[in-house]
């Protein structure tokens, strides 16, 4: 599997709260859910903090336990970084840090996938193109949703709207009959969205966060085949810039309305070989 791979912040403001991580076989995008300060996180360290170990935790036991479904791989990886700071942090404060998953192995004769929250896996080949994310928790707190639309970014009254809609959705994560995200809990790895293909299926896949698959979920100026595209004749700076350049165009969210002006963007594009 060869990779290529960008990831920018989406404010100078604010460090960048999605992470990566990639070798011949594992491909990992990782993105944090904002918590408005105002509601709390119980945990002294911060989502940076949180989304550089799981990552490199993901990465690890993906790679060295390849017989391990990729599930079991995630259950390790949250448990191990929640062991990190259960001694200094309040894990079980609803704003704990937490974040979405998008997860790509490549073994010899299958490429196994992994999607928890919201971040997009894309799969092209002989196979077919396939899209795969895990949106279950667009069903939750949709009046307070629909609220976050009426207000132009950087007003407070937008701002206030979106802190009420992250309260709302708190109750319904990682619990029963809810949406799961990847934060304390390692039960969350075995909700995710999980596959796996045939290897020689697949030529080309991407692993995005939601501030890169926005650009055809959110503002319609690509699809999913020509984002592949995009990715394949003039990589990944070119789909970050068209990103920015969408933001840019809109920077109170009159166009596409969503929570933040700008969001972290991160993508890694891979290419495969023909299998034999």
């Amino acid at each position: 599997m060869r990779t290529s791979f960008l990831s920018t912040a989406g404010s100078a403001h604010k460090p960048n709260e999605d992470f990566l991580a990639v070798n011949p076989q594992v491909a990992v995008v990782v993105d944090g859910l904002s918590s408005p300060p105002e509601l709390g996180s119980g945990c002294v360290h911060g989502t940076p903090w949180y989304v550089a170990r799981l990552s490199t935790y993901l990465l690890h036991a993906a790679t060295s336990r390849p017989q391990n479904p990729l599930a079991d791989c995630a259950a390790e990886a949250i448990s191990r970084v929640a062991a990190l700071h259960r001694d200094t942090c309040d894990l079980g404060h609803p704003g704990t840090p937490s974040s979405s998953i998008a997860l790509l192995r490549e073994g010899p004769d299958t490429l196994d996938y992994l999607s928890l929250f919201d971040s997009v896996l894309l799969v092209d080949g002989p196979g077919g193109l396939r899209v795969i994310s895990d949106h279950r928790a667009d069903d939750f707190a949709q009046e307070e949703h629909k609220a976050t639309l009426d207000h132009r970014i950087g007003t407070e009254e937008h701002r206030r709207a979106v802190s009420a809609l992250v309260a709302a959705q708190r109750p319904h994560r990682n619990v029963a009959d809810g949406y799961w995200v990847a934060g304390s809990s390692p039960d969350a790895a075995h909700h995710a969205v999980t596959g796996t293909l045939p290897r020689a299926a697949v030529t080309r896949a991407a692993v995005l966060s939601d501030g890169a698959s926005c650009l055809v979920e959110d503002y319609g100026v690509t699809g999913w085949r020509e984002t592949l595209d995009i990715l394949q004749d003039k990589g990944t700076g070119e789909l970050v810039r068209l990103v920015r350049e969408a933001e840019a165009g809109d920077p109170e969210g009159t166009r596409w309305p969503r929570y933040k002006a700008g969001d972290d963007c991160t993508v890694i594009y891979c290419e495969f070989d023909d299998a034999d």
